[in-house]
């Protein structure tokens, strides 16, 4: 018998834990559950005799790994998934997943939720902007960036985006304007919203270079991952330039030194892109029916590792 362990640091919602335990139990597996742990030793004790692990942003390391001999698959529910070890998974045979477009939506709201917060000066009573007409650029339209688009479009703004990976067709398809690269994307919107994986190719990408194109006023909001940002590039810029603001859900390594932009930088204490009971359910059920497709079928659709 197979078996499943769930492991968060950070808890899914109970309800989500009950809808996993259904799914794992009904397909004849065995679960175990380890929450709110502490100490590294306490996920390497319980990870010994599992085959599969479902996690949140729980780091997954060769140490893990080696320490799980039966492990077969690790799926992190969500869409990023650079808290695993991609390489390690592939050396020892370990299939990695992730769960794409099941916290989209509340990534998206999230987003618009920011951008309302910052036109209307972190409602400090004082005179703010609308949305509405605002040129919004997203980079990356995959499913996060079209449900910003879909909503963006009910405030009425005008959307751009740009997407390496995204052919233009399939952009301009979705009622979305498409540009021809980054750079154009800073140069012609108001507010940029970033959706960009962490890779080798985009870790530090937003710099003072890129950030130097936008407008007068611009909006840079980053509800992707912190590492894509060049912490000391755009600061410099944000130094330079008192009309730029910058938003996030991911708290900056110098967070201290941007809150020195008083009414022009926000973040939240931490990620929160996800936190919503639905998003939380949706990407641990999904979770849950992928290690089973896997298990009894042997389903990689959501591989991310090689």
């Amino acid at each position: 018998m197979a078996k499943v362990l769930i492991a968060t640091e950070k808890p899914f919602a109970a309800a989500a834990v009950e809808g996993i335990k259904n799914i794992i139990s009904g397909a004849g597996f065995e679960i175990a559950v380890l929450e709110k742990y502490t100490e590294k030793k306490q996920l390497l004790e319980a990870v010994a005799d599992v085959d599969a692990i479902i996690i949140r942003s729980d780091i997954i390391d060769a140490e893990v790994m080696d320490a799980a001999k039966n492990l077969k698959i690790v799926v992190r529910a969500g869409a990023g998934y650079d808290n695993v070890d991609l390489e390690a998974a592939t050396a020892r045979k370990v299939v990695v997943m992730n769960t794409p477009g099941q916290n989209a939506n509340a990534v998206a709201e999230l987003v618009l939720g920011l951008l309302v917060y910052a036109v209307r000066n972190f409602y400090n009573g004082k005179s703010g902007s609308e949305l509405l007409g605002k040129k919004l650029g997203i980079l990356a339209f995959g499913n996060v960036g079209r449900n910003v688009a879909r909503i963006a479009k009910g405030f009425g703004m005008d959307v751009y985006a740009y997407d390496a990976f995204c052919p233009a067709d399939v952009i301009e398809a979705a009622g979305v304007h498409a540009v021809k690269n980054q750079e154009a994307l800073f140069e012609t919107c108001d507010i940029v919203s970033l959706h960009i994986p962490a890779t080798p190719e985009t870790t530090k990408s937003i710099n003072y270079d890129l950030c130097s194109k936008m407008k007068k006023g611009a909006i840079l909001i980053n509800t992707a991952r912190k590492e894509v940002i060049d912490e000391a590039g755009l600061w410099k810029l944000m130094a330079e330039r008192a009309d730029l603001k910058y938003i996030t859900d991911i708290m900056p390594k110098a967070d201290k030194e941007f809150k020195c932009f008083t009414g022009r930088y926000f973040s939240t204490p931490k990620k929160m892109g996800a936190q919503t009971a639905e998003a939380n359910t949706n990407a641990g059920l999904a979770a849950a029916n992928q290690i089973v497709d896997f298990i009894k079928n042997g389903v990689t659709k959501f591989q991310v590792n090689k």
